[in-house]
């Protein structure tokens, strides 16, 4: 008995010591992967293939289409009749025009529509571009005009109050679990330290992270060989929690954009960004 007692705690000794000896080695490891990750992210952003999309969008911006052949040059974004500097890093807002809050996507198509006579529609058939094909012209639209707003201060207004509405609906989506795997937004973007295989998750919950990640949106994928939109990234998280598929600048995903936007509020845009 008493030799099986003294094997015991030599295998206990044993094991709290290979604990002990394994979590520096293990924290050693996540340190050197993270800046390893770090680098392989300062080298993508070195040339970002985005800049080509915001050079089409801007001249799409500028070139007279639709039934009406009008140019977007005098769409509100926020600032005035064709004002773009500065007019994403402060949408989603309300708009006295439509009674609504609206995103930069769902305002640049209600331009589309008012100005340019598109029917909607046709304006929102295929948002997304898919994969090895030529990006759509509202994902190029969306790139030049958040490419006004680098550098500009996050100030997403709440004010209105519809805009107010707005975030309370985007809190309560972005904490709301359901779907087959009983999923939240918070399940993936509510903790610390939480990843999907090399993929960081930012805790939204917490300010720098919030700004960090509502700055970088859109973003060029370099997996997928494409720049997407805000709206696509709510969608695509929508697709993964394997929720129903959300529609295009739904009032649900502008109001979920609403709460991001406001959550970042004081971080600078940098967008478009390139990411893995």
């Amino acid at each position: 008995m008493t030799s099986m007692i003294r094997l015991g705690s030599v295998a206990l000794y044993a094991a709290l010591l290979m604990g002990v000896m394994t979590a520096p080695v293990t924290a050693n490891a996540q340190s050197n992967t993270q800046a390893e990750l770090e680098k392989y992210r300062q080298m993508l952003g070195e040339g970002n293939p985005a800049e080509l999309l915001v050079m089409r969008g801007e001249g799409l911006w500028k070139t007279k289409r639709g039934p009406n052949q009008v140019s977007l040059e005098s769409c509100e974004l926020g600032k005035g009749p064709g004002v773009v500097p500065g007019t994403y890093a402060e949408l989603p807002r309300y708009f006295a025009d439509t009674d609504s809050v609206m995103d930069a996507e769902a305002r640049i198509v209600h331009c589309m529509v008012t100005l340019q006579g598109m029917a909607r529609a046709d304006a929102t058939r295929n948002p997304y571009s898919g994969a090895g094909q030529r990006q759509t012209d509202l994902e190029a639209l969306v790139a030049f005009v958040v490419e006004e707003s680098r550098g500009v201060t996050i100030n997403v207004p709440q004010k209105h109050p519809k805009e107010i509405a707005a975030f309370q609906r985007g809190e309560k989506i972005f904490y709301f679990r359901g779907g087959p795997y009983d999923f939240s937004c918070a399940s993936c973007h509510g903790e610390d330290e939480k990843r999907i295989r090399l993929q960081d998750l930012p805790n939204l919950i917490k300010d720098e992270p919030a700004r960090r990640a509502f700055a970088t949106w859109p973003a060029y994928r370099v997996s997928q060989g494409a720049m997407r939109t805000m709206q696509w990234r709510i969608y695509d998280c929508f697709r993964q929690q394997r929720f129903p598929e959300i529609d295009y600048i739904s009032p649900a995903s502008i109001d979920l954009i609403t709460f991001l936007g406001v959550r970042a509020q004081g971080g600078k845009m940098d967008s478009p960004a390139i990411k893995r």
